[in-house]
C-alpha cells in the first residue's frame, strides 16, 4: 500500500506521516528530509549551491537512511542538522535541480518496492507516485505554517524568529510551486485538508476515515 502526501511548509505533513504510520504499520518516508540531506553536505563540503554537477556527485555517492525516525547520511544521525536554518534557506533552490530529484525520486521508489509506504512531500501524488493507493493534499495559511515551524524550532532548540520564518516559508512556495519539475500543485485526484484550524487528533480522524484505519 502507498499513501502519498503532498503539500506546502508547514501544513502538518511529517507530523500527521508519523502518526499514520505507527497506526497502520507503514514506513515514513519524508522526501523533503532527503533534500534537506543533500542540502546539509552541500554546506558541510562548502560548494556552492550554483555547482550542481558537484551536487549530483555529492547525491550519488551518499546514502540516506530512515531509522528509528531519524535520518542517516553514510551510517550518521543528521536529524537536528538538517533542520538548521541555514539548510532551510538552500534547500528549496537545491531541490530544483533536474538531475538531482531524478536521483531521488529514483530512491524512493526502490525503498517503496519491499514494504506499504507512507510517503509525503512536493510531487508525491503527482510525480513519484501517480498511481497510489490513497492521495491527499495537506494545506494550512501560511500564518499558521510559520508559526508551527517557529514552535517547532523552540521545541528543538533551533535559533530562529517567527518573521524569517515567515519570509523564508512566503519564498519556498513561490519556488516549490514554480519549480520546471516536480512543482507542487493542486489535482482532482487528491483528498483536500485544509488543516489551519483543525488540532492533529482532527486530521487523523479524517485520514482514518478516508483509509479506513
Amino acid at each position: 500500500m502507498i499513501v502519498a502526501i503532498d503539500g506546502p511548509a508547514g501544513s502538518g505533513k511529517s507530523t500527521l506521516s508519523k502518526i499514520i504510520a505507527k497506526k497502520c504499520n507503514l514506513v515514513y518516508i519524508d522526501t523533503g528530509a532527503m533534500y534537506r540531506a543533500v542540502a546539509y553536505l552541500t554546506l558541510k563540503d562548502n560548494i556552492p549551491i550554483t555547482d550542481e554537477e558537484s551536487i549530483i556527485k555529492l547525491a550519488k555517492n551518499s546514502n540516506i537512511e530512515f531509522k528509528d525516525d531519524k535520518v542517516y547520511i553514510n551510517n550518521l544521525d543528521v536529524t537536528k542538522e538538517i533542520r538548521t536554518m541555514e539548510v532551510t534557506k538552500i534547500v528549496s533552490p537545491i531541490s530544483s535541480i533536474v538531475e538531482l530529484r531524478e536521483i531521488l525520486v529514483d530512491m524512493q521508489r526502490k525503498m517503496a518496492k519491499d514494504y506499504d509506504v507512507i510517503m509525503e512531500g512536493r510531487d508525491i501524488t503527482t510525480v513519484v507516485f501517480p498511481n497510489a493507493d490513497y492521495k491527499f493534499y495537506l494545506d494550512a495559511s501560511k500564518e499558521e505554517r510559520a508559526r508551527r515551524r517557529y514552535k517547532e524550532n523552540i521545541d528543538k532548540g533551533i535559533d530562529s524568529t517567527y518573521e524569517e520564518i515567515l519570509e523564508n516559508i512566503e519564498k519556498r512556495d513561490y519556488n516549490d510551486m514554480h519549480k520546471k519539475v516536480g512543482s507542487l500543485m493542486r489535482t482532482d485526484d487528491q483528498i483536500y485538508i485544509d488543516t489551519t484550524n483543525l488540532k492533529i487528533e482532527d486530521v487523523v480522524e479524517i485520514f482514518r476515515k478516508e483509509i479506513d484505519l
